[in-house]
């Protein structure tokens, strides 16, 4: 007769996965956020199978890639976060503020020469056969500073300063806020500036008082906007990438100024709807996120 009961087996039985096990492991854990299943397993004489089912049964953790951010925030920076968007928000939801009444802008800096994200440069090659390479940017190549305007359905101003031109408080006014000015007053013939809020982030030439004093004579209000906040601006979290994706190699200046304003006066009404949406939807997630950093969290 076959005796039908399995032979004794090396390895831990699934008793092993008690109280103190599970301690074990954590405190592992907590005390080296980095470990590897190896680190863990030098520490416990657990098996890897255990340590996972330990992990992800019982601890509820998961392994994630650290993400970067801008700046590591104090707590009054997120306090500031936190206030400003509860109160912006509030007004767009009262409707006390429209998003068609909303002016963003900023300054990118954009190279003649495109190279893709490392994921769109893989090609496949035959056996034998060597990859592309790609040669790195170096600092002295050529590139031009763009000043980019747009509102929640088209495109406001697209300017290339000249090269080696400082874009401070006097330049700013003089070839960007009163080009904008010029195209507001030509898009809304009867209202002009009236309602206009201008959402731009908090660099020097933004704060000298002669653009404070320029934009309360056009009757223009500049939109609250807490420093350190690339997540909420729609040029860095959407307009700049949108840009640089879509471009190619350009021979000079004057073809990288007409690629580029040809690809934001290509942009759909829609897709600008859609990013001033998005705005809320942010402004919202740092509320959420008690002021902090949120696109891990966005869908």
């Amino acid at each position: 007769r076959d005796d039908v009961n399995d032979d004794p087996r090396s390895g831990r039985s699934v008793s092993e996965l008690t109280d103190e096990n599970i301690e074990l492991v954590r405190k592992v854990i907590i005390n080296d956020q980095h470990s590897t299943y190896d680190d863990i397993i030098a520490e416990t004489f657990l098996s890897h199978g255990k340590i996972e089912r330990i992990i992800h049964d019982h601890l509820k953790m998961r392994k994630v890639t650290s993400r970067w951010v801008p700046r590591q925030l104090t707590p009054e920076q997120n306090e500031e976060r936190f206030k400003l968007c509860r109160e912006n928000l509030a007004k767009f939801r009262a409707g006390s503020w429209q998003l068609c009444d909303i002016i963003t802008g900023d300054e990118t800096w954009i190279y003649h020469r495109q190279i893709c994200r490392k994921s769109t440069n893989a090609s496949w090659i035959a056996e034998g056969q060597s990859p592309a390479t790609i040669v790195r940017r170096d600092k002295f190549e050529p590139k031009n500073l763009f000043c980019i305007f747009f509102k929640s359905n088209s495109p406001v101003l697209v300017h290339a300063a000249d090269k080696g031109e400082t874009i401070d408080h006097i330049y700013y006014i003089e070839n960007c806020l009163k080009s904008v000015v010029k195209e507001i007053w030509k898009q809304r013939k009867s209202n002009g500036t009236k309602g206009i809020k201008l959402l731009h982030d908090n660099a020097g030439p933004r704060r000298h008082s002669d653009v404070i004093n320029y934009l309360t004579e056009e009757g223009i209000n500049m939109m609250p906007h807490p420093p350190y906040s690339p997540d909420l601006a729609p040029c860095d979290y959407w307009l700049n990438d949108y840009i640089k994706n879509r471009l190619i190699d350009q021979p000079d200046e004057k073809s990288l100024t007409r690629a580029v304003s040809k690809i934001v006066k290509n942009i759909s009404e829609e897709e600008f709807k859609k990013t001033f949406d998005k705005l809320l939807e942010r402004m919202e997630l740092c509320i959420n996120n008690h002021g902090d950093y949120f696109e891990h969290l966005m869908k």
